[in-house]
């Protein structure tokens, strides 16, 4: 059948018209017979099974029986009748109810004839009942095998008041498979179809719509979530080579002065295993005439900065600047204190460049930049500004890129002739199976060792209740000359939370850590950016030994000192940030620990979220918890998340089904990179098809 054919109007389907149309495709995006092909239903009712009255549970299922009638009466209620018939199916009984159509229904009833009742059932007074059942004589239905499993579609109240029931989407498909004589064309290869055991297309298609067995729904199902995932990863795999062959870097063959010096004689640590394998793949990467566009993942504290400033000497050696660009001030400025102490040691020049650098020192950087005099670059978006021009931008690194949208990071290619290699750094673990689908075009390196002499943080939930214990437990920890954060979800009173706010927790801390034996620091986001990093500073330096904050410490400050993280109302913190301030301590060779504070009322979420924490340092499993209970577009923040809706396959659920297709894919590709065998033109038409079409699956990370 010619594909062309299902990019077809709905309306010109039978039984749909112009005002249908309209509400089809307001309603649920349909617009084509291709996109009402796709529609999948929600869910089914399963009309194979025929249950026992002793196995009803009461929930508010819907099921079906096969009873025989075998007494009708009708009772008096406050208002009107109801009609009550005895059912049973040989073993026990129930009622069937009715409260309108009496006079019907008992013409309409045989005694003692099968029939096959089908509802939701309440119980009431030690017996089951079902009110209004849909009822059908057994024989009547064994006739009718067509839609046994029942589809129910997506619907809305629009489409109801329109009269554009279950029922009549029902038909509407039913319809679109007579017309196309349910054939359609299949859109992978027989070698991968026969590999893994997979129906055809058009079988899938007319059994995800029509069941005729749970079995078949499954072999349906799994069919379309495979081919779904199949193309994305396709297309990513694709990009990737593209990339790689299209898109000109400059090689960089030389490890010369600068690296090696650093490593010899003024790495502060010896690295872990993991730093080096991944500094090898990046020196792989940018030795290469194609751009590097690496990620590179790694939990809280694994050393990527290190690895990172290694990968900038290698530009540095080869004649060429760096950048590094960070999401805030705070972060980007401690990068540059960071990293300024190792130029020093080796003769390189670096600047740091925000928003509130004065224009004095700007007007320098700019020329210092221009001439190559400045070697590295550290600072915010301020570096994405047009007038920031450098002189051979070689390797820009990008610190929590999932912060900057895909427009400010093509800034950067165009400081240059040639595009600057990428490398982009994230600490929020990124589950396997969604790196795979949103960054599936970058190569992926992953520090996932920490430094020896790091020791786990121990991580305790304690309700308010056991206040008074966790303040001695801090004074104790004090004592020994450490230091302590303490961080709060909100800033002001929230009139629907009845959280303890930051004002009320300061005072209280101040009450029970009283100066001059106690210095306590106070950090918000509503303060003056000159006040919070007078404060940080005094933290920093040790002058105070608490530091009550909101969630503004989440990235960046370093505190080898700081031993203890109080969280107030962990409860209303997202796992991901709970791992990411966790991680602001243990950063010194002492036991550090991490109290989660509660009160007693906790939700499911909640609960597994505090168990999680307790339960596990890993950052990756803590991801892999966090994108069950969020989902994919949360997790990956708003710019990314329209990636992910896809039709019917789930990030989460299918990941065993996104490795299988990932790797079809790559066998594919590796065959036949420019899919030109005559054994993949389903393939490569299905590929322009979607180009065509719908564009849907070419997004870029």
């Amino acid at each position: 059948m010619d594909p062309g054919y299902l990019q077809t109007p709905i309306a010109y389907l039978k039984g749909v018209g112009p005002n249908r149309a309209e509400v089809l495709r307001s309603e649920l995006g349909i617009e084509t017979f291709q996109d009402l092909l796709n529609l999948f239903p929600n869910r089914y009712l399963d009309r194979t099974r025929y249950h026992k009255i002793t196995e009803l549970q009461q929930s508010s299922a819907e099921v079906q029986l096969v009873v025989k009638i075998i007494h009708l009466k009708t009772v008096e209620q406050k208002r009107g009748k109801r009609l009550v018939a005895t059912a049973t199916d040989g073993q026990s009984k129930m009622e069937l109810v009715w409260f309108r159509g009496h006079r019907w229904i008992r013409e309409s009833i045989t005694f003692n004839e099968p029939y096959v009742v089908f509802g939701k059932v309440n119980f009431f007074n030690g017996m089951f009942s079902m009110p209004h059942p849909e009822m059908e004589p057994l024989k009547k239905h064994e006739k009718g095998v067509r839609l046994r499993m029942q589809p129910l579609y997506p619907s809305t109240e629009k489409l109801s008041n329109k009269g554009i029931s279950n029922k009549v989407l029902i038909g509407l498909v039913q319809q679109l498979f007579n017309q196309t004589k349910g054939r359609f064309e299949e859109t992978l290869s027989q070698p991968v179809l026969q590999s893994l055991k997979l129906i055809s297309k058009s079988e899938a298609l007319f059994h995800i719509h029509f069941p005729q067995s749970s079995e078949w729904l499954a072999k349906a199902q799994y069919r379309l979530k495979f081919e779904e995932l199949f193309f994305i990863q396709l297309q990513l795999i694709q990009k990737n080579q593209e990339h790689k062959t299209k898109i000109k870097g400059y090689p960089f063959p030389e490890i010369g002065d600068y690296f090696n010096t650093f490593y010899k004689e003024h790495l502060p640590f010896e690295l872990t295993n993991a730093q080096q394998r991944v500094i090898k793949e990046i020196r792989n990467d940018m030795g290469q005439t194609a751009q590097m566009n690496r990620l590179l993942q790694g939990d809280v504290g694994s050393g990527k900065t290190i690895v990172a400033f290694m990968c900038m000497l290698i530009a540095l050696d080869n004649g060429f600047q760096a950048c590094m660009m960070a999401p805030t001030e705070i972060l980007a400025t401690q990068h540059y204190h960071g990293l300024k102490e190792l130029c020093d040691k080796i003769g390189i020049t670096i600047s740091l460049l925000t928003g509130s650098t004065k224009k004095s020192e700007r007007t320098e950087i700019h020329q210092g930049l221009r001439d190559g005099s400045l070697h590295l670059l550290v600072g915010t978006h301020a570096l994405l500004e047009d007038v920031v021009q450098f002189k051979n931008l070689g390797l820009a690194v990008i610190d929590e890129q999932h912060r900057f949208g895909v427009a400010q990071r093509s800034k950067l290619w165009h400081k240059n002739e040639l595009p600057p290699h990428i490398l982009v750094m994230t600490a929020t673990p990124i589950p396997r199976t969604l790196a795979m689908s949103v960054y599936g075009d970058l190569d992926v390196s992953v520090i996932d060792e920490l430094p020896p002499g790091r020791k786990e943080i121990k991580t305790v939930h304690r309700f308010d209740a056991n206040r008074l214990k966790v303040f001695r437990f801090l004074k104790e920890e004090i004592a020994k000359g450490r230091q302590v954060y303490i961080v709060y979800p909100l800033i002001q009173e929230s009139e629907a939370f009845d959280y303890k706010d930051l004002m009320d927790g300061y005072e209280s801390i101040v009450r029970e850590f009283p100066m001059p034996n106690y210095q306590t620091s106070i950090v918000h986001g509503q303060m003056k950016p000159a006040d919070k990093d007078y404060e940080m500073d005094r933290f920093v330096r040790g002058e105070t030994q608490i530091m009550v904050a909101t969630t503004v410490i989440e990235v960046g400050v370093n505190v080898p000192n700081a031993s203890v993280m109080v969280i107030e109302s962990a409860e209303r913190f997202g796992l991901s940030q709970l791992h990411q301030l966790r991680g602001r301590v243990g950063r010194g060779a002492e036991q550090s620990y991490c109290i989660l504070m509660t009160g007693h009322k906790l939700s499911d979420d909640a609960r597994t979220r505090l168990e999680t924490m307790v339960k596990t340092n890993d950052g990756f499993e803590i991801a892999e918890v966090d994108l069950k209970l969020r989902g994919p577009g949360d997790i990956m923040g708003t710019q990314q998340s329209g990636v992910l809706q896809m039709r019917i396959a789930d990030l989460v659920k299918d990941s065993a089904i996104l490795k299988i297709a990932r790797g079809a894919a790559q066998q594919v590709l590796r065959q036949d990179p420019q899919l030109s065998k005559p054994e993949n033109t389903a393939i490569k038409n299905t590929l322009s098809q979607m180009m065509r079409y719908k564009n849907i699956w070419n997004y870029i990370s």
